[in-house]
């Protein structure tokens, strides 16, 4: 998907908000800066010199922008700090012009540096700043999974127990499908499809083309773990509601009865806040870690934070990747077990 960070806020927070990312980007850009607090920062005027930009561009696009710059690092040093500030400056040797009366000043931290070069659509190296953080972004990605998001999702340590748990549901629904309702093959792929849809809004099918799944690749493996345990809880919770009502009728539910039950089921007031959550984290990751775009649900994509991206590119989603691989065996007769 190709991503235009000049005009969607969402594509430039996920970037910055990738710690990881901006890391890498910092070392490969090759920005200098004034050494302040342990963190680089420039100031407005080396900003426009660096973009080769008019000071009064800057300042336009600082009036725009001004609350999205101010969260991602901008800040007008005053009084102590300010004098601080030039006091690092001057140490590193930098040489930046300031008034002798100047009270205030407004600097960049990387963060901010990076949020401007998104912004900037008349500089020619704001864009290639822009296209060299896409390119480590994509970059980080590929490396971080081994070249394909696909299993992204198992670098949670979650993942393991959720994804065992659910199995065991899963078994519970299938048999309150097989034994209270009528016999019809495609029963338990509609009732899943059901359950998919009230989460999450998607068919199977339409899950699997989002991600670009084969046809023997299994949706509920690329699952994160909160979406894995709504789905035991509803799988769970049906098991019981449709073992009941056939012990209440005396019979085997039709097809109609059980779909009857499934809506009133759903509509409990208890999914809300669960269902309002999965979707924000399966629509928030997959845009920002697979690229993938659930239409569905694009009223609940926003950036992902620092810690998601610590939880599936950092140290310990590649400890868990690798103990995910190394168990493959074990993973397997544990889901196959009778």
């Amino acid at each position: 998907m190709i991503k235009d960070l000049t005009n969607s806020r969402l594509d430039r927070q996920n970037i910055l908000n990738n710690e990881i990312a901006v890391e890498e980007i910092q070392q490969k850009s090759g920005i200098n800066g004034i050494l302040w607090e342990g963190k680089i920062f420039v100031t407005r005027e080396m900003t426009a010199d660096f973009f080769e930009v008019d000071i009064r561009t800057i300042s336009r696009y600082l009036e725009q922008n001004s609350e999205e710059l101010s969260n991602n690092g901008y800040q007008v040093l005053r009084g102590k700090k300010l004098k601080a500030f030039l006091e690092s400056a001057k140490n590193s040797g930098k040489d930046i012009y300031v008034p002798t009366k100047t009270t205030v000043l407004g600097v960049f931290d990387f963060r901010a540096f990076l949020n401007m070069a998104m912004l900037l659509s008349e500089s020619e190296k704001a864009r290639a700043l822009r296209q060299l953080m896409l390119d480590i972004v994509i970059d980080l990605i590929n490396r971080k999974t081994g070249g394909g998001t696909k299993y992204i999702n198992q670098r949670d340590k979650n993942f393991i127990f959720s994804s065992l748990q659910e199995d065991n549901y899963r078994r519970s629904f299938t048999d309150a499908l097989k034994n209270y309702v009528e016999d019809d093959r495609y029963k338990y792929a509609h009732f899943t499809d059901m359950i998919y849809v009230s989460i999450f809004r998607e068919k199977a099918k339409e899950y699997k083309k989002i991600l670009d799944l084969k046809a023997n690749d299994k949706a509920r493996d690329t699952f994160y773990s909160e979406i894995l345990d709504i789905i035991a809880a509803y799988e769970s919770g049906l098991a019981e509601e449709i073992k009941s009502k056939y012990e209440e009728l005396g019979h085997v539910l039709s097809r109609k009865e059980a779909e009857d039950l499934f809506l009133k089921f759903e509509s409990m007031s208890l999914w809300k806040p669960l269902i309002q959550r999965g979707r924000v984290k399966m629509a928030s990751r997959d845009m920002a870690l697979r690229d993938a775009f659930h239409y569905q649900l694009s009223e609940y994509i926003k950036p992902l934070d620092k810690d998601e991206y610590q939880k599936f590119l950092g140290v310990a989603g590649e400890e868990l990747d690798k103990l995910m691989q190394e168990n493959q065996g074990v993973l397997r007769r544990l889901k196959e077990r009778d």
